[in-house]
C-alpha cells in the first residue's frame, strides 16, 4: 500500500488515460554509450550537487531523450543536443529556487557561453562550462553555423521561459492558461529539439523556404506544446507533493474551471489530443514544396518519431517520475555564482 503522500498521489493517477501517439518508436544504437558519457559529465561538472543529487540525476538516465528523440544521428552529432536535454533538465532542478532576477542573470550568462561571446572556460559552477561545451560539440560534428544560430535562439526562448515560470512559483500561484500555453511551448525543450532534428539524414539541406514556411514553424509548436502537455500529465504527482510546483497544465484547468483535479486532468489530455490531430493534419496536408517535397514530408514524419522519442523516455527509460525520485533544488541565493 502507498505511505507517502507522493506515493499516494502516484497511485491515484495510476489508471487513468495518457497520451499514445501513432509515431515510430526508435532507439538510436548510441543510447547506452551516451548514458556512460553522461555520468562522466555528471562526475566531472557537477560537483556543486550533493553526492545523492548526481546519483539521482545518473539514474534518470537524460541522455535517453535525445537518443530516443534522434534514433538517426551518429554519437558525435548527438552529443550537442544531448548535453542540452540534460544540462537543461538539471540545471531546471538545480534553480528551481532562484528569483526572476537570478533567472535572468544565469539565461544571459548561458547565452553569452552558446554565441560565443564569453570564449574563457567557466571557472565557477560546472554547469556553465557544460553549455560551453554545446558550442564546440556542434562544429566538431560538423553543424553548420546557420542551423546552430537557429538552435541557440531557441534554447534562449527556453531559458527566458524558466525566468518567467518563477513569477508564478514564488507566488505559488498558476498561471492563466495563456500564459502558461506560451511558458510551456517554451520550456519543454521542443523547440531546440525541432530545429536540432535538421542534423537528421540529409535535413541540414532543407531551405529555409521549408523550414520556416509556417506551416512547418507550426508543427514544430505543437511538437513543443505536447511534449510540455504529456510531461505536465506525467509530472503531476510529484507537482502536487511540492510547494511551488504550479506550472502544470492539469492545475491551471483545475483552478480556471474550479473542478475536481481528476477532471483537471481528464481536460488536459483532451488539450493534447487537440493539439495531436492538428499536428497529424499538418503533417499529411503539406505545402507544395517542388523538388524538396519528399525530403520535408520524411522531415515531419520524423518530427512525429522524435515526439514520440521523447514521450518513451518519459515511460519507458526515465526513474526521474517515480514517487521519491525527483532531485530536490539545493541552490541557494547566498551561493549565487555568475559573472556579469
Amino acid at each position: 500500500m502507498p505511505s507517502t503522500p507522493e506515493e499516494q498521489l502516484y497511485a491515484r493517477f495510476a489508471d487513468l488515460p495518457r497520451p499514445s501517439y501513432p509515431f515510430e518508436d526508435l532507439v538510436n544504437p548510441a543510447m547506452e554509450d551516451l548514458v556512460q558519457e553522461c555520468s562522466r559529465w555528471i562526475d566531472d561538472d557537477y560537483g556543486f550537487h550533493s553526492e545523492k543529487a548526481r546519483s539521482r540525476h545518473k539514474q534518470h538516465r537524460l541522455t535517453d531523450i535525445a537518443a530516443r528523440g534522434f534514433p538517426y544521428l551518429t554519437l558525435p552529432e548527438l552529443r550537442p543536443v544531448a548535453r542540452f536535454a540534460s544540462s537543461g533538465a538539471m540545471l531546471d532542478d538545480y534553480f528551481d529556487h532562484a528569483d526572476h532576477g537570478e533567472m535572468g542573470a544565469i539565461r544571459k550568462r548561458i547565452m553569452a557561453l552558446l554565441s560565443g561571446a564569453e570564449t574563457v572556460a567557466p571557472q565557477d559552477l560546472g554547469i556553465y562550462r557544460q553549455f560551453q561545451l554545446i558550442r564546440q560539440d556542434a562544429r566538431l560534428c560538423g553543424m553548420p553555423e546557420h542551423l546552430y544560430r537557429k538552435f541557440v535562439i531557441v534554447i534562449g526562448t527556453l531559458l527566458a521561459g524558466f525566468q518567467d515560470e518563477k513569477r508564478y512559483i514564488a507566488r505559488n500561484q498558476p498561471a492563466p492558461l495563456p500564459v502558461l500555453e506560451v511558458i510551456r511551448a517554451e520550456t519543454s525543450g521542443g523547440l531546440p529539439f525541432a530545429k536540432y532534428l535538421c542534423m537528421q539524414k540529409d535535413y541540414r539541406a532543407l531551405p529555409d523556404e521549408v523550414l520556416e514556411h509556417p506551416i512547418v514553424l507550426r508543427l514544430h509548436l505543437l511538437a513543443s506544446r505536447m511534449i510540455g502537455w504529456h510531461n505536465d500529465i506525467i509530472s503531476l504527482p510529484k507537482e502536487l507533493s511540492r510547494k511551488g510546483d504550479v506550472i502544470n497544465l492539469v492545475i491551471t484547468l483545475q483552478h480556471e474551471h474550479g473542478v475536481s483535479i481528476e477532471d483537471a486532468y481528464r481536460m488536459a489530455v483532451d488539450f493534447h489530443d487537440r493539439d495531436l490531430d492538428e499536428f497529424i493534419t499538418l503533417q499529411d496536408n503539406l505545402p507544395v514544396f517542388g523538388k524538396w517535397q519528399r525530403m520535408a514530408q520524411e522531415y515531419v514524419t520524423d518530427l512525429g518519431a522524435m515526439l514520440q522519442g521523447v514521450y518513451s523516455w518519459h515511460i519507458k527509460n526515465s526513474s526521474r517520475y517515480r514517487p521519491g525520485a525527483y532531485v530536490e533544488p539545493e541552490y541557494a541565493s547566498s551561493e549565487f555564482v555568475w559573472r556579469a
